[in-house]
């Protein structure tokens, strides 16, 4: 039976698990999803020798850039974005060959492609972890500029205190990369002035519970087109199995 897994810390609520295991069952693959919760990054190499059937692994926090360093080879994209959250594992001749990809970008772009007008040429990313490296590639190879927003002040980024009137006007998308506003914390949103947005603009949460977030409703009181992160969540779980089986 092949193998495929999940590592990270913790993993109370993993999706892939759940998806992967009814994907190999309705469609007969003798395959199982197990879940790997390492407390360390150094335990990456044990899991990997004690389970010879493992083909091949997503990687969620906090591990997505730490594994880099464990891995033989990174696809283009993925190198470019500096994390990783699928790990295709190649077993020749008694060598193992660990090559990492990210299937984020490729379940972002195709999840916002569609909602896309002539104007929405600038993006606030909100957030400067793993997933937003992957939005800020994801964007920019659909030709749209990005600048980030941290909690500190960085050079080349804004701070939430720094955010205008003129800034939001100009900036039309507006992606949340941030956990604030998940479940259970669902009353609280990322500190931006919602008041200057507007119907021209979109707002896309990679968080997708709550359903409908305090982040998107806000935005959605001015208009604003919104959008979760589910359908990111299965497109980038479909890119990862194909990752796997190519």
């Amino acid at each position: 039976m092949q193998k495929y897994g999940l590592i990270g810390y913790p993993l109370k609520h993993s999706f892939s698990s759940g998806y992967f295991n009814e994907k190999f069952a309705s469609e007969g693959i003798d395959a199982e999803y197990v879940n790997f919760e390492i407390p360390e990054i150094k335990d990456f190499m044990q899991v990997i020798e004690e389970n010879p059937n493992l083909k091949g692994l997503n990687v969620t926090i906090p591990y997505k850039e730490k594994v880099i360093s464990y891995l033989d080879e990174l696809d283009k994209d993925t190198a470019a974005i500096g994390a990783v959250n699928v790990i295709k594992i190649i077993r020749e001749k008694g060598k193992v060959k660990l090559v990492g990809y990210n299937s984020d970008i490729i379940g972002f772009t195709q999840s916002i492609e569609p909602l896309l007008q002539p104007h929405h040429t600038k993006a606030l990313i909100l957030g400067t972890g793993g997933a937003s490296k992957a939005t800020y590639h994801g964007l920019k190879k659909l030709g749209i500029e990005s600048t980030f927003v941290s909690r500190t002040a960085r050079f080349g980024m804004y701070t939430y205190e720094e955010l205008t009137k003129e800034i939001i006007e100009e900036y039309k998308v507006i992606v949340n990369c941030t956990p604030v506003g998940m479940y259970p914390k669902v009353d609280v949103c990322p500190d931006i002035p919602y008041e200057y947005l507007t119907s021209q603009h979109l707002l896309y949460d990679l968080l997708y519970n709550p359903n409908m977030t305090l982040f998107m409703k806000k935005g959605k009181s001015k208009g604003a087109t919104t959008k979760n992160g589910l359908e990111m969540l299965l497109l980038q779980a479909f890119a990862a199995w194909e990752i796997w089986q190519k």
